[in-house]
């Protein structure tokens, strides 16, 4: 008799970055820290990453979070972030969306105007606070990790030539590039150029830097390139992050945003206690601030603060039939992981 295996999750946005939180299919993850869960769910569950993020049932730029119970006192619950090539250190958009859905579903109590939800996530301890009205959340901060400059700038060559880029921690690893420096604008127009030169410099890095976080060594790697364009009114600053294998960021990404703070912080451009205003390339916006100085093992660093708005869009239900061919999923496009 055929065995079908059923996965549900619930889906959201955050400043149209999608967040497809699993909400069943998938063991108890028995690791006593978030990066013990993380290494295990790359280890034995992966295929459910597979199954959820890559067609048929999602796409080359799907996103998604498992939750797991806390590792430390502070925290209400542990968080992982998946995408197309595998999972992230910490998610902005996710800590958002995923706030928003816990609150406005009743799986997190919230009886007041505000409430605060702790997470223990692979980079460290995040905390959300969401502003709630009719039982609707209006908004979500949450102060990240300890952001900072891992180098001022790295010489890399480029199809569309050369360029020097800051490399920064936000909660993941960035490169900094400005479009214009390579010919481009942040628009939709430019989309498949940016992802290119993006992935270039994620590579050029990573074949010539060791980029792994002084406190953690299990924190290493470029996660991916922000690239940044003139904003329009009322903004400060304007980005499309591409990520992963050439994901492209709907939103002004969470993490990328602290990592400009911390840039910016780090070069006299913002101050302390300072709203900048980010957008994405769609035009969906977070605010930023630099809440505090602080140091990353002696080196200067933020705690920055993001804030943003999510949305629930629906639950699914997926089956993974093991008679279909193409159950474990696939991608088809240029970059396509095999």
């Amino acid at each position: 008799m055929r065995t079908v295996r059923v996965l549900t999750t619930m889906e959201a946005h955050a400043g149209g970055e999608p967040l497809r939180i699993i909400t069943s299919g998938v063991p108890p993850l028995r690791g006593r820290t978030i990066l013990e869960r993380r290494r295990e769910m790359l280890q034995e569950y992966d295929d459910v990453r597979r199954a959820l993020m890559w067609e048929p049932r999602g796409h080359a730029d799907m996103y998604g979070a498992l939750l797991t119970p806390p590792v430390t006192d502070e925290a209400d619950y542990g968080v992982l972030f998946m995408h197309n090539e595998g999972y992230s250190t910490m998610c902005g958009h996710g800590i958002i969306a995923l706030t928003t859905v816990l609150i406005e579903t009743g799986q997190f109590p919230a009886n007041a105007d505000t409430a605060t939800i702790g997470y223990d996530s692979p980079a460290g301890f995040i905390r959300a606070t969401a502003t709630i009205a009719d039982g609707r959340v209006q908004t979500v901060a949450f102060e990240n990790v300890p952001s900072f400059v891992f180098s001022d700038g790295i010489n890399v060559e480029t199809t569309r030539g050369k360029a020097r880029v800051p490399v920064v921690f936000g909660g993941a690893f960035y490169a900094l590039l400005d479009a214009a420096s390579v010919g481009l604008e942040v628009r939709r127009e430019d989309l498949r150029e940016l992802i290119d030169v993006g992935m270039e410099i994620k590579h050029a890095i990573e074949a010539q830097v060791d980029v792994t976080h002084p406190d953690e060594p299990d924190l290493r790697g470029i996660y991916g390139t922000i690239i940044t364009g003139t904003p329009s009114d009322g903004a400060d600053g304007r980005n499309v992050t591409i990520f992963a294998e050439g994901e492209v960021d709907r939103s002004p990404c969470g993490t990328g945003t602290a990592a400009r703070l911390a840039w910016l912080h780090a070069t006299g451009a913002v101050g302390l206690n300072t709203s900048w205003i980010h957008e994405s390339i769609i035009g969906t916006r977070f605010t930023g601030r630099v809440l505090r100085e602080t140091t990353v093992a002696g080196q200067p660093a933020i705690i920055p603060e993001i804030a943003g708005r999510g949305y629930l869009t629906g639950t699914s239900t997926f089956v993974i039939d093991p008679d279909d061919p193409v159950s474990g999923g696939f991608l088809v496009r240029p970059e396509s992981l095999p």
